[in-house]
């Protein structure tokens, strides 16, 4: 019986699916540090305040729920990635803050209904390939009367144009999925939150990325980068050819958004209260 079920996991394109994600992510961990500024950003945009219960999704290496809990929260971290979940357990110790971790699914919370006063994500629940599925678990686990709020990146600019490219590259992705740049369009954000929420606010920051060049970013974002880790090793192997098309076309992309030795990654942040 158990032979037959792991056989039906494997052949579930889903399945699969996030199986990528958990080995891609797994190596994120250097770009880290670029994400603490905006963890400070998306933690003050939320209004988080002392002695509320939080939930990082997605959390990564814990930038978010390192940043609350600092702030007197008592925060819950979770990610698909164990790899990325060992990290954010070092950076809650560093810091001497008690932490809950759970290696989990976005798209399957582990926890009761209405247990959080806020939900946070950081360019993390974008990548569950069901947003509607990804919503109405988020919103569960919030309190109402509670905060959900995300930072995103639009699909116009630096990070969401990186994304369709670098999927442009990789296989079809199983039936339903949305690519997670539209998740920075605020005509889906408020689609996809719909009449659940009122007092829907966005706002606009930018990451600032240092490199000495745009080779220089693309190079660290082949070591780094989720999706592009295995689509480089892939490619390296197999098209060399092709590879050199999509590092001239990723260098391309990044020049548009480098100046004085800095990328800027312009991202969307979306705050909403529960009814």
């Amino acid at each position: 019986m158990q032979h037959e079920e792991e056989a039906t996991a494997a052949a579930d394109p889903l399945v699969q699916f996030k199986r990528m994600q958990r080995e891609g992510w797994a190596n994120f961990a250097p770009l880290a540090a670029l994400t603490a500024a905006p963890a400070a950003r998306l933690v003050k945009h939320a209004s988080v305040q002392a002695g509320q219960r939080v939930l990082d999704v997605a959390c990564g290496t814990g930038v978010v729920a390192v940043t609350a809990a600092r702030r007197g929260c008592h925060v819950t971290g979770l990610d698909l990635t164990p790899e990325l979940l060992e990290r954010a357990r070092e950076n809650a110790q560093i810091v001497g803050l008690d932490i809950e971790w759970h290696e989990g699914d976005v798209e399957q919370l582990p926890f009761a209904d209405a247990t959080f006063d806020t939900v946070l994500s950081q360019f993390g629940h974008i990548f569950a390939p069901r947003p509607d599925v990804a919503v109405a678990e988020m919103l569960r686990v919030l309190k109402p009367g509670g905060t959900i709020a995300f930072s995103t990146w639009p699909p116009e600019l630096c990070v969401g144009r990186l994304f369709a490219l670098v999927a442009s590259y990789l296989p079809p992705p199983p039936p339903g999925f949305v690519p997670p740049h539209q998740w920075g369009d605020p005509t889906f954000v408020r689609e996809r939150l719909g009449s659940a929420v009122k007092e829907l606010v966005f706002d606009r920051a930018s990451m600032l990325v240092p490199a000495l060049s745009p080779q220089h970013n693309r190079a660290f974002s082949e070591r780094s980068g989720g999706p592009l880790v295995k689509l480089v090793d892939t490619l390296t192997a197999t098209d060399p050819d092709r590879l050199a098309a999509l590092r001239s076309q990723l260098d391309a992309l990044a020049a548009d958004y480098f100046e004085d030795n800095i990328i800027h990654q312009d991202y969307l942040l979306t705050r909403a209260i529960k009814k």
